[in-house]
Parts: C-alpha cells; structure tokens; sequence
C-alpha cells in the first residue's frame, strides 16, 4: 500500500470513536517498521492532519477545519551545537527549560515555548508542565494563550509520555503532541481519548 493511503478515511467510518481506532490502526502499521524519532513523529502529524480533513463528518476543510497539528519536543532531548549564537533564554536562567518545535503540518509556528519556573505560559507548556491533556474550546478565553495562528480557536495538546518498559513507572515527559482548529469548541473528550492513545503509541514507537 503507498504511504500516503494512511490517511485516507473510509467513508463508511461516522462515529469519532471509530475515527480514531482507525486512524491508531494505521499509524500503528506505518511506524512499525522504524524507531528514528524525526521520521515517525513527521509521519504521525501528517497522518493525524490529513485524515482529520478527510472526516467531514465532524471536521471537513471549511470553518471547522484542523488548521495545525504537530510536536513540540523538551529541549533537553537535543545536545547543544558546538558553535552556535548565545541562547538568550538559558543564558538568563541557567534553570531555563523550553519545548522546540518538532516535525508538524501546517502554518509556521513558534520555534519555541518557554517552559522555565515562573515563565512558562500557554497551553502546551501547561500540558508538558502538569503531565496531562488540556483540552481548550476556546482558547481567546485561555489564560497566557500563545497565538502561533489568530484563525485558530481551539486546542488540544497531549503531553508525549515516557515509561518504564513494563509501562506502570513514568520516567519522563518528552514533549507535547498539539491540535490546533479553526471553530470554538473544535475538540471534545472523544478526541482527547483518541489522541493520547496516538501519544502513547508514538512514545513507544520511537528511540529516544
């Protein structure tokens, strides 16, 4: 099957819960051949965006359209070029902290999201920050919002959560996986359950 057939939505499919088991089942298809992070995080955005527009059902290519979805990764997963301008986030506060942005399909977005203590602000840092889903129907109303898009009104973001490999002891949390959508209330719990699901299984998916 060619690769981009991952994101096609039998139109026999009607129901979120349905959507999502779908969408798990390709992705868990896709990524099981390769553990390169890059690779599988780049995949799994594509996936989740484009058969997200292909559900017209509850989404569609209108008003209502996913407008971004994509990865923001906790910094300290990078080690620091050799040669390279003077980061003016860390060298501010050496406890500085930051999520950068990942592989994503969409508008450009913010490179970066300060999560450092006392600094931190917007959903995805609050996500990563407190270890679990926020999910926003309107986020004009959100406190600390950052707008990569103005056109965007509603947010979900999982954080990306590593275990231990019996999978009961957390060891981490490595990053974020965030959905942006052009309608107030563009996401409900049936999203947020489909989408930590595709949080965990990208998590374990890849080498970190």
């Amino acid at each position: 099957m060619p690769h981009a057939d991952s994101s096609l939505v039998p139109e026999t499919i009607q129901s979120k819960a349905d959507f999502w088991a779908h969408v798990y089942t390709q992705l868990e298809l896709l990524l099981e051949l390769e553990r390169n992070w890059v690779t599988n995080l780049a995949n799994a955005s594509s996936v989740v965006y484009n058969s997200l527009l292909a559900f017209p059902s509850h989404f569609g290519t209108n008003e209502r359209a996913v407008n971004w979805c994509g990865f923001y990764l906790d910094s300290c997963l990078f080690p620091p070029p050799r040669i390279s301008r003077v980061d003016p986030i860390a060298s501010n506060n050496p406890q500085a902290s930051k999520l950068l942005l990942g592989p994503f399909c969409g508008k450009p977005a913010c490179q970066f999201i300060n999560t450092s203590p006392g600094k931190a602000r917007g959903v995805c840092a609050d996500a990563f920050l407190q270890q679990k889903t926020a999910l926003v129907p309107d986020v004009d109303l959100y406190p600390g919002h950052i707008a990569c898009d103005g056109d965007t009104k509603s947010e979900v973001v999982c954080p990306l959560i590593l275990k231990s490999n019996d999978g009961n002891a957390e060891i981490r949390v490595l990053g974020v996986l965030d959905l942006d959508c052009l309608a107030v209330g563009g996401f409900d719990e049936e999203d947020k359950k489909g989408l930590e699901r595709i949080a965990e299984l990208v998590v374990k998916s890849c080498d970190w």
